[in-house]
């Protein structure tokens, strides 16, 4: 099987277009049509329903995706071990990295390895945490540094880097502010503002409530902690946000039955072989890892 069609098909399925497929592949797409039609005769099988402008997958193309994924992540790895046996610490290193991440935590470090490793260019795709697992279990990244998702994903492997507590956070002059202890309960009678619950961070909230049968009153949802931040400074609603985000606009709620945590770390394919760049990066965020936070 022609590992170029088998390209071809792959960036067809994953961008759900033959022209989009064509320009990541610095092809023309007639090119990339002739590569899938190619694969089609081969396999004897139909890969795409093409109705109207929308391209599927058939039952065929959906059995041959997660194979044509495991053969590029293969050949990958065999590229970069070959490239690794000498010289310097150089080429391209693909990350994705969640707003977060990449406003607080990562600017030291990001400078460390700009200055230790010149000849590295690092690409950054900012990003939900959720959407660079997805990135990452696809390989289209080698590296993601993120909030680790509160289960375990098949084919990943998490390297656990930065501790980072949680707090229940209120404008102060909010009415929850006056108590100097609350429960979980009683939060449920006031409005929230809160990451969405399709996020890592809003499923350890949603969690902690569900555990308690209590019901939360989500009056804004959005994925940006910054804009939550600024929501519940102006007295919007509660919130749950990182210990280090508490500014002297919101106060600290003092629960006496919840403490809650998420880790940030990194995020890789189990079947990646891991560049020298890769490697490096790695290694310098665990020497920064006891850096506060900007």
């Amino acid at each position: 099987m022609d590992t170029q069609n088998l390209r071809a098909f792959l960036f067809v399925a994953e961008s759900g277009s033959f022209s989009l497929a064509a320009q990541k592949l610095h092809l023309t797409q007639p090119a990339v049509s002739k590569r899938v039609a190619q694969l089609e005769e081969q396999l004897n099988v139909s890969l795409f329903d093409r109705i109207g402008r929308n391209i599927r997958t058939t039952e065929a193309g959906e059995a041959l995706l997660p194979h044509a994924r495991a053969v590029q992540l293969e050949l990958q790895s065999a590229e970069q071990s070959v490239r690794d046996l000498s010289g310097e610490v150089r080429g391209r290193l693909r990350l994705a990295t969640s707003h977060h991440i990449g406003l607080h935590r990562l600017p030291p470090v990001l400078s460390f390895f700009s200055k230790a490793f010149p000849a590295v260019h690092i690409d950054i795709d900012f990003m939900d945490s959720e959407q660079a697992y997805e990135l990452t279990l696809r390989g289209e990244v080698e590296l993601s540094i993120v909030t680790l998702a509160p289960v375990a994903v098949d084919r990943i492997v998490t390297i656990p880097i930065w501790p980072d507590p949680l707090d229940f956070m209120v404008q102060e002059g909010h009415p929850l502010s006056r108590h100097k202890t609350l429960g979980l309960e009683m939060l449920s009678e006031h409005p929230a503002i809160l990451p969405g619950l399709n996020t890592y961070t809003g499923q350890i909230v949603k969690n902690l409530f569900d555990q308690r049968g209590l019901p939360m009153n989500i009056a804004i949802a959005t994925n940006y902690l910054e804009t939550i931040r600024m929501m519940a400074s102006v007295g919007l609603g509660w919130t749950v946000l990182p210990r280090s985000m508490r500014d002297t606009s919101l106060t600290t709620l003092p629960l006496h039955d919840a403490l809650i945590e998420r880790t940030l770390g990194v995020v890789l394919h189990e079947g990646r072989s891991l560049s020298r760049a890769a490697r490096a990066f790695i290694d310098a965020l665990q020497s920064h890892q006891d850096i506060p936070p900007i």
